[in-house]
């Protein structure tokens, strides 16, 4: 499995090696080894796994967590294709402000690793798009919250050949300025202190 550094700080990519035969096809998505290499540290605590599925054109997302407590993502594209985009909107951060986006597809079946903190969206490129993903927290409805994916400050890219298709609350999120201003936006160095609490060693140095 090759490993590669995203440009928001902490987020990684994995392209996991493809065993074609008569049959179909084998691999892993997630290694724990290659993880913890790239990573620098062990992988989370698995506290939920989401699944969903949507049709060409859906946007989902800027969402994040409240920081603490905070919620890491290893998200993987099942079926179908999708422009995976993690944003840097940790306050501090050396990165804050930038993103980077990874094109999930069946031909390369990359994976993303987004630390604690970041934000999440990604566009449904194909019908039938399934995007899984495990957790490092619970859902808790109070503690998600979202920015707009349309911020034309952080410029992500959205395609424009059609009408992004959102949900409610997405389409009606506020942007990184002013959830800046709000106060609303996770603190780099805590998020920095949540991901090394995962290692007992770490946690004691």
């Amino acid at each position: 499995m090759k490993a590669r550094e995203l440009a928001v700080e902490g987020a990684l990519e994995f392209t996991p090696r493809v065993f074609p035969d008569e049959r179909g096809l084998f691999f892993s998505p997630f290694q724990e080894e290659a993880f913890a290499e790239a990573h620098g540290g062990p992988l989370f605590r698995v506290a939920q796994t989401n699944h969903s599925v949507s049709r060409r054109g859906v946007v989902r997302g800027i969402h994040y967590t409240v920081t603490p407590p905070g919620t890491a993502k290893y998200v993987y594209c099942a079926r179908g294709a999708a422009l995976d985009i993690v944003v840097d909107i940790r306050v501090g951060s050396p990165t804050y402000g930038r993103w980077d986006s990874v094109l999930m597809d069946q031909q390369d079946h990359r994976t993303t690793y987004f630390p604690v903190g970041v934000g999440h969206a990604f566009v449904a490129l194909e019908d039938d798009t399934v995007m899984s993903y495990m957790l490092s927290g619970s859902y808790v409805p109070e503690n998600e919250l979202a920015l707009s994916v349309l911020d034309p400050v952080l410029g992500l890219p959205v395609p424009r050949d059609t009408e992004p298709i959102l949900s409610e609350r997405d389409g009606a999120a506020i942007t990184l300025a002013e959830a800046r201003e709000q106060g609303l936006l996770p603190d780099y160095g805590r998020c920095q202190e949540i991901e090394k609490g995962w290692s007992p060693e770490a946690a004691n140095a």
